[in-house]
């Protein structure tokens, strides 16, 4: 759903597509999955078309990934044809999505073959990574397909089928016309919608109905049968989390909403939004493994408030007609951060996470911010400007590099936008005020409400006057120093450190069994102690290690994380330094660090002086 449904549609005169007068093309997609375990799958469409050089587009800027990164080089085995014989087709030597197709005269309609070849091992890059499993597959139509130049995503319609491998069971968001056996035949749809809503299938997949008005249910689609089995409590929670968000807008934008979630070792994992669905990808024991779930907890919500701010709301610059031109990021402190924010609160208020890790997680966003250096050079508005280049960024070298921090410093941001409204209100509005007003009623299907920087303002101002062009033009520029944390103070916390890890600490270094010390030392290690960063100016960028360097041992003892934990709590009792033998490109080298700080762990604590706002916002309403 794209601008085109508030300026009316708009007729492209262009050199190979239908006049204004025309009625609206629709394109035929079969796409046969039955090879998905191979990874590969294939599609057949069938393209109105015109003589001449006809222009046809692979989806380039793919909705909510905010990067150019449509899998361009995934697309294989193209062939053109009319009239039974092969069509002549060269790439565009500008654009390698642009495809210009030779089409005879007098011919209307052409046939497209594809196949789309899927990354056969785990990687990342959003729905463009790591995607089928011998178990299971996530469908995302925008691979499988191409569409011609001179229409509008809303303007031009698909009529898509699905064959899947014998016995998968599927869920998605897309309106079903007919299904005989493995063999799905959708209703006719527009390009816009065909693209926003991903089909997830596998061998083993559960369906949990959480509302029926709208109907919303999650599809969950794993590698085992085993994984599907979590707890009647989790249900639950994710009951509760669809409760708690119609609360927070009052009005929903979706006709029904699937939570398509896959739960696999071997695929990509991330979360992308849909206006009606979402495609999120966690480990195989996601559900079951109660520290998995904690890790976990915030991605559902997250992607679930996207319907709202993101996909119903969204900027002005990222509502593009076509998937060819470009998005433009500098909103993103809004489509992403206050996304990130409402996700985090609507985590606490259905129990996914207990208030207490709710504010250690906070605590834990508030600490690396607090330690990212890199904000000295790179403003906040920034990471948003380019964020299509800093979405693919390396772990090496983060915390200086710094990278889509409107993530993490707009929950604080957003926070503290709260904390004003209550503040200047005495209570009487909040945050959650300005969603009512900027994404609620009515309801409606999906649609798209794009906004600018100065609807965000006038917003704000309208639940309460405040200098919030002010506010937000400092926070999009300011460099510090140290993280904003005006938000935690003004809700009545602080950030504060001692030697034991919270919670939410522990199992963040569980995984893979990595090692934070970057509020002691400055160092953040993964598994087998190799340097994944470190944080510029403190001791251990000071002594000259590096990212991709490893930890070989600790006072001369083999690295583990328990004897490095072990060293630094020695370190408060003695003057000797602490000594790392590190390993960097084959040579070997003694670091000594002058650090007797013992282990620094993040929290929150109460202050007693001000009003507890914080427990306020994450309270179940």
């Amino acid at each position: 759903m794209k601008l085109s449904r508030f300026l009316g549609v708009v007729c492209i005169l262009a050199l190979s597509i239908l006049s204004c007068a025309a009625t609206t093309p629709t394109v035929t997609i079969a796409v046969d999955a039955t090879s998905a375990p191979r990874k590969i799958f294939h599609a057949e469409l069938k393209i109105p078309a015109s003589a001449g050089d006809f222009t046809l587009y692979y989806p380039k800027w793919i909705p909510g990934e905010h990067a150019p990164d449509g899998p361009v080089i995934d697309l294989t085995g193209l062939k053109f044809t009319a009239g039974g014989k092969i069509l002549k087709w060269r790439r565009d030597l500008l654009d390698g999505f642009t495809i210009h197709v030779d089409v005879p005269e007098g011919v209307t309609e052409i046939g497209a073959a594809l196949d789309f070849v899927s990354p056969a091992t785990f990687e990342g890059g959003f729905s463009a990574g790591s995607s089928a499993t011998d178990k299971l597959a996530v469908i995302s139509w925008n691979q499988v397909l191409l569409y011609p130049k001179g229409f509008n995503t809303d303007d031009i319609n698909y009529t898509a089928s699905l064959r899947l491998p014998e016995g998968w069971k599927f869920g998605t968001a897309l309106p079903i016309a007919n299904q005989s056996g493995n063999k799905i035949d959708f209703a006719t749809a527009s390009l816009t919608t065909l693209v926003d809503s991903p089909v997830i299938t596998g061998e083993f997949l559960k369906v949990v109905k959480l509302a029926d008005d709208p109907l919303t249910e999650m599809d969950i689609a794993a590698d085992s049968a085993a994984a599907l089995e979590p707890p009647q409590e989790v249900w639950d929670r994710y009951k509760s989390l669809v409760e708690q968000a119609n609360k927070l807008f009052g009005a929903h934008h979706y006709r029904d909403y699937h939570f398509l979630y896959t739960l696999s070792d071997h695929v990509a994992h991330f979360g992308l939004e849909h206006h009606e669905s979402d495609d999120s990808r966690v480990d195989e024991r996601g559900l079951i493994d109660e520290t998995e779930r904690k890790l976990d907890a915030s991605l559902l919500p997250h992607e679930y408030v996207h319907s709202w701010n993101g996909k119903y709301r969204r900027p002005y610059d990222l509502a593009t007609p076509d998937y060819e031109q470009p998005m433009q990021d500098d909103l993103l402190w809004v489509y992403e951060g206050l996304t990130e924010y409402l996700g985090t609160v609507l985590t606490a208020r259905s129990s996914l996470l207990t208030a207490e890790q709710s504010r250690d997680d906070l605590a834990i966003t508030a600490a690396i911010l607090d330690h990212t250096p890199g904000r000295e050079w790179r403003n906040l508005q920034d990471t948003a400007d380019a964020a299509p280049q800093l979405y693919f960024s390396p772990r090496a070298w983060r915390s200086w590099r710094r990278s889509v921090d409107f993530y993490e410093e707009d929950t604080l941001n957003w926070l503290w936008v709260d904390v004003i409204i209550r503040q200047q209100s005495k209570g009487k509005k909040s945050l959650d005020d300005f969603c009512k007003l900027f994404h609620g009623a009515p309801s409606t299907g999906p649609m798209v409400k794009p906004y600018t920087f100065d609807d965000v303002v006038n917003a704000l101002n309208q639940i309460v006057p405040y200098d919030w062009h002010g506010f937000w033009t400092e926070r999009l520029t300011n460099h510090g120093p140290g993280a904003p944390l005006g938000g935690i103070e003004g809700s009545g916390w602080k950030l504060v450190y001692d030697d034991t890890p919270s919670e939410m600490m522990h199992a963040e270094e569980g995984d893979e069994r990595s090692l934070d010390a970057n509020f002691s030392v400055g160092l953040q290690l993964g598994s087998e102690g190799a340097v994944v960063d470190t944080v510029e100016g403190m001791l251990a960028a000071k002594a000259g290690i590096g990212p991709g360097m490893k930890i070989i041992a600790v006072n001369g003892r083999k690295y583990s994380p328990e004897v490095l934990r072990d060293a630094l709590k020695a370190g408060k009792n003695t003057s000797e330094p602490l000594e790392l033998l590190v390993e960097n490109t084959d040579y070997y080298k003694t670091y000594k660090l002058d650090y007797h700080g013992g282990e620094r762990y993040p929290h929150l604590v109460r202050d007693d002086s001000k009003p507890d706002l914080l427990s306020d916002i994450y309270k179940a309403k």
